[in-house]
C-alpha cells in the first residue's frame, strides 16, 4: 500500500490552491466552489470548479506513472504478437496538451468529447481545463438495457476515430460517459499513428471487454458485428487476453472468444 501511495503521489495543498486560483483568474471567477473527485486516478488530481470547469492537475509523479504504465502496455502488446504502439510523455504539460488535442480531434470528426479549454503550467505542475459535463454517468452506472441501446454507437464512434487515424488507446467503462443521452469519450492516451491497425484491434477488444460484464458476450459481439466484419473481430480477439489482465477490465474472455469464433467460422 505504501508503494501504491508513492506511485500515485499527492499534490501539496499550496500548489493545488494556487492552481485553482490561477484558473479563477483566467476565467474571471470571483468565487469558486471546488469539488475534488474521489477517483482512484494515478495520472492526475481531478476537480470540478463551479460545476462548469473540469480541471486536472498533473505532476511529474503522474508522468512517471504514465511512463511505467506505457512500458507495461507495450509488453502486453508484444505478448499479443505485435510491436508496442503506446507512446509515453516526457513532461506533465505534454500529457495535458495531448488530452486537449485528442478531445479537439474527436470533436472535429463528430465524436463527442468534453470541450477542451486550455493547458498551462503552474509551478511544477501542468493544469488542464475542460468543459464539465453535467449529470453524466459512466457505462458502469447504466442498467443493462440502457447499455444495449448505446452498444452499437460505441463501436461506430471507435470506427469513426480509426477511419481518421485516431485511436483511443485506453477504452474502459469509466472513460465512456453518457450525458443528455449521448456518448462522450474521455482520457484518450497516446498511440503511434503508424500502428493504427493494431490500435484499432486493441480498441475493439477493450470495447468488447467493457461491454461483456454489462450485457453479456453474445450481445457485445452482436453490437460489434453491426460495425465490424468477422475478420476485424478475429484481429481484436488476439488482444483479449492482454486486455483482461489489466486491472480496469474483468470479463469472460472465453465467452467473447467463443462468440467471435462462431461468427468467423
Amino acid at each position: 500500500m505504501a508503494f501504491r501511495r508513492f506511485l500515485r503521489g499527492t499534490v501539496p495543498w499550496p500548489t493545488l490552491e494556487g492552481a485553482v486560483r490561477e484558473v479563477m483568474d483566467r476565467y474571471d471567477l470571483e468565487t469558486a466552489r471546488v469539488v475534488f473527485l474521489d477517483a482512484d486516478n494515478w495520472l492526475s488530481t481531478p476537480c470540478v470548479v463551479n460545476d462548469e470547469l473540469f480541471v486536472k492537475v498533473v505532476t511529474e509523479q503522474n508522468s512517471l506513472v504514465h511512463a511505467l504504465l506505457t512500458a507495461g502496455r507495450n509488453l502486453g502488446a508484444f505478448s499479443s504478437g505485435t510491436e508496442g504502439f503506446f507512446e509515453r510523455f516526457d513532461a506533465p504539460i505534454e500529457m495535458a496538451e495531448h488530452e486537449l488535442e485528442a478531445n479537439e480531434r474527436m470533436r472535429e470528426i463528430g465524436v463527442s468529447a468534453p470541450e477542451p479549454k486550455e493547458a498551462f503550467e503552474y509551478d511544477d505542475v501542468a493544469v488542464m481545463v475542460l468543459e464539465y459535463l453535467p449529470d453524466f454517468r459512466s457505462l458502469d452506472d447504466l442498467p443493462p438495457d440502457e447499455v444495449r441501446t448505446h452498444a452499437v454507437e460505441l463501436f461506430e464512434n471507435l470506427e469513426r476515430m480509426h477511419d481518421n487515424n485516431l485511436a483511443h488507446g485506453d477504452l474502459q467503462r469509466e472513460n465512456v460517459l453518457v450525458s443528455g443521452g449521448e456518448l462522450y469519450f474521455i482520457d484518450a492516451t497516446k498511440v503511434d499513428e503508424g500502428a493504427i491497425e493494431d490500435a484499432r484491434a486493441y480498441d475493439t477488444a477493450c470495447a468488447l471487454g467493457a461491454l461483456e460484464p454489462l450485457i453479456g458476450a453474445r450481445d457485445a459481439v452482436a453490437a460489434a458485428l453491426e460495425v465490424h466484419d468477422p475478420d476485424s473481430l478475429m484481429a481484436a480477439r488476439e488482444f483479449l487476453d492482454f486486455v483482461n489482465i489489466r486491472p480496469e477490465h474483468d470479463f469472460d474472455g472465453a465467452a467473447v472468444k467463443g462468440e467471435i469464433e462462431k461468427h468467423a467460422a
